[in-house]
């Protein structure tokens, strides 16, 4: 999947070239230890459930990726059936989120 993270990080993207692969990881390793459910809302929102237990890890991890993406906007809040993160995008990154989505979903199944 490393070859697919590459096609669709936008030009946008400020994080180093070297440390995209460890940033994929990252997200990968929360998607599949921790996401508990995933639902798009719109087609510029994602939206996903984790465990509460990672509340602290997707605090830092979101504001890093918001960091070096500055399009993304993160809203973490708790939910019934668990912590909520919605991802929003503007319409020029729709590509963006539908990718992100395809990597949430692939680690929910594992």
């Amino acid at each position: 999947m490393a070859d697919v993270w590459d096609e669709w990080v936008p030009q946008e993207c400020t994080l180093p070239t070297v440390e995209r692969p460890l940033r994929q990881q990252e997200f990968d390793d929360v998607f599949s230890t921790v996401l508990l459910g995933r639902e798009r809302v719109s087609p510029r929102v994602l939206r996903w459930v984790f465990d509460p237990s990672a509340e602290v890890t997707l605090r830092d991890l979101t504001a890093r990726e918001s960091a070096c993406c500055t399009f993304f906007d993160f809203h973490l809040a708790d939910g019934d059936a668990g912590l909520v993160v919605d991802v929003t995008v503007p319409s020029s990154q729709i590509a963006v989120l539908d990718a992100l989505e395809t990597r949430s979903a692939a680690g929910l199944r594992q």
